[in-house]
């Protein structure tokens, strides 16, 4: 009986092939179609597709052709081959905005974006575009049922262009070019005043100005005269310690961020006692 089974799902299976099979030789539109919304239906969406990228042409200004277009796109949604399905979903939004589905096309070509937007180490090019696709759907439409999840997809985009800022920043800081660590941090808080990362970013930039303040040289000639250097990089150092204790009094960096102070001081003693003299 077992084995009698395992026959009748052999034949099925080897039906269902070759039924497929004859279908992608076929020159019958209305067939393949037909299939084509059967196996989509039974989520074997590399199937449907092929028969699907056949006949398209065929039902170009045909009544069947959104229905056709918007199965399609989505078996390249399905597929994960994101780069199609962005495209395709925007060809179903332009051909058709009165669709029913215009709405859920949009989303799912904005999405697709969002899906193609790399690890933050990485160029975030892409993500730049998803966020723009992102956005643009929730300007269009502000009363979608798709609004809350858009805008996670916007959080998370967000945050992987801070991180990659965040990671610059902190890898001049690494590598002891301190110049352009507070440089970078100065842009990072600039660009993302609200980011979770804030309170590293400004510890960062706060050891990267006492770092290069203590190791500078007392003065250097420029053609306007004599910079006292040391000097402003210290009361530099010493306004970023000052942000900080406003901004995070209770941060784990604060012992730390108290004796740079400490140091940053005695040096200022230095030069009023310079004056003094």
């Amino acid at each position: 009986m077992k084995n009698f089974f395992y026959i009748l799902i052999t034949l099925a299976i080897l039906s269902s092939c070759s039924e497929y099979q004859k279908a992608l030789k076929s020159e019958d539109i209305a067939g393949k179609f037909k299939l084509g919304d059967s196996l989509y239906s039974q989520g074997k969406f590399s199937k449907a597709n092929r028969l699907f990228a056949q006949i398209v042409p065929n039902y170009r200004g045909k009544p069947q052709a959104e229905k056709l277009m918007y199965l399609y796109s989505m078996s390249y949604y399905e597929m994960k081959d994101y780069y199609i399905s962005a495209y395709q979903f925007e060809r179903f939004a332009a051909s058709y905005p009165k669709s029913e589905k215009l709405e859920e096309a949009s989303f799912l070509s904005a999405k697709s974006y969002y899906m193609l937007s790399p690890v933050y180490t990485k160029d975030q090019k892409e993500t730049k575009e998803a966020l723009e696709k992102i956005q643009n759907f929730i300007d269009v439409f502000p009363d979608s049922k798709y609004i809350a999840e858009a805008n996670e997809l916007v959080k998370e985009l967000d945050f992987k262009l801070e991180k990659k800022a965040f990671e610059i920043a902190k890898q001049y800081n690494r590598i002891s070019d301190y110049p352009a660590s507070v440089k970078s941090f100065d842009n990072f808080i600039f660009e993302f005043p609200g980011s979770t990362l804030k309170e590293e970013a400004l510890f960062y930039r706060l050891d990267s100005a006492y770092k290069l303040a203590m190791n500078s040289l007392e003065a250097k000639r420029t053609l306007t005269g004599i910079v006292q250097l040391k000097k402003e990089r210290l009361e530099q150092a010493k306004e970023f310690y000052i942000v900080f204790k406003k901004s995070f009094v209770n941060s784990k960096y604060i012992p730390e961020v108290d004796n740079m102070a400490i140091a940053i001081e005695e040096e200022l003693k230095k030069y009023t006692a310079q004056q003094v003299k």
